[in-house]
């Protein structure tokens, strides 16, 4: 009898402490303030953010972040502006273009991720010691007007001696989800493509990438994470909690080597093979593409503004303290 009880009082001991660790977990998660992110596309190119987000960085601060794939830049303007989401992530010019057109409650850049363009140029033929003048009199799909990676490619051919009105054709009607597809199908003699997309074409033998516009365009804050004023001004916590995470996320990329980083990131691109996206992250690294911090300066706010308005697609510059948040 008595062995029979210290066995039920030792069920339920179990039983106790198995329901405590379940109910301490659930409240953990709880505790955790929910963040809605849009980011503007899925790219090896912000792997420091899927560092925080796999490493748990941001867990560590007390966010859980949501993140939903919005497929440029401005389908993320649009869904932080209506509330959709609480930050944005995408080029910073998207700021530009809120402010200029009157917003009231306008987007902020609080923390950048990437400090060169993040895309490839892709030639349907293979070219020895390619040079950008190998362009001239071709096709390329350049990928939307107004965005980043459009007006960054129209500014390297200005810098080189080219017009890109006149002495190339730059196919701007392509979405950018599409432009993989459209160079693959046919279209065009080049195509601007990040990665891991530029790595798939080349091993699937539609095209070999022959130069980094990274490499070529500058530092300018590319890349960066934006959110309403209003929202700014209700959550710096929140705010800091995030710009802490993926802090942890550029030193991560940093101190670790092409490989460690692969482990981490991998599970978010299930078609690339190790191999390739270990190859990617050493083409990202070569071009400096991360930052070492996620501030970043009036010159490189600057020098994006003057690649907006070699494209014609600005106006009115507008100051930097104007759309910097200052933590």
């Amino acid at each position: 009898m008595k062995k029979k009880v210290i066995t039920i009082l030792s069920f339920l001991i179990i039983f106790v402490v198995i329901c405590a660790v379940l109910f301490n977990n659930k409240n953990e998660n709880n505790d955790l303030i929910k963040v809605r992110l849009a980011e503007v596309a899925h790219s090896v190119f912000y792997a420091p953010q899927y560092v925080a987000l796999h490493k748990g960085f941001f867990e560590d601060e007390g966010l859980k972040v949501e993140v939903i794939l919005a497929n440029g830049a401005d389908k993320v303007t649009a869904a932080v502006l209506s509330g959709d989401v609480d930050i944005g992530f995408s080029g910073s010019e998207a700021t530009i273009y809120v402010y200029n057109q009157g917003e009231k409650d306008y987007l902020k850049t609080f923390a950048q991720l990437t400090q060169k363009d993040g895309s490839f140029i892709v030639s349907r033929k293979k070219i020895d010691n390619f040079k950008l003048e190998d362009l001239k009199g071709k096709y390329i799909i350049g990928g939307r007007i107004g965005g980043m990676p459009e007006m960054t490619l129209e500014y390297i051919l200005t810098e080189h001696g080219l017009n890109p009105n006149k002495d190339l054709t730059i196919d701007t009607s392509v979405a950018f989800a599409s432009m993989q597809g459209a160079f693959i199908g046919g279209t065009g003699d080049f195509v601007s493509l990040f990665e891991p997309n530029a790595t798939l074409v080349e091993k699937e033998g539609y095209g070999y990438v022959v130069a980094s516009l990274g490499e070529l365009g500058g530092v300018v804050p590319y890349t960066a994470y934006n959110a309403r004023i209003s929202y700014l001004e209700k959550n710096p916590d929140v705010i800091a909690k995030f710009t802490r995470a993926i802090q942890k996320g550029l030193d991560f990329v940093h101190e670790k080597s092409s490989e460690e980083i692969a482990e981490v990131i991998l599970p978010e691109f299930p078609d690339t093979s190790m191999s390739d996206m270990i190859k990617v992250i050493d083409r990202y690294k070569e071009a400096d593409t991360w930052p070492k911090t996620t501030e970043f300066t009036e010159e490189s706010f600057n020098h994006l503004q003057d690649i907006m308005v070699n494209a014609n697609q600005l106006d009115k510059r507008v100051n930097y303290e104007d759309l910097i948040y200052k933590k």
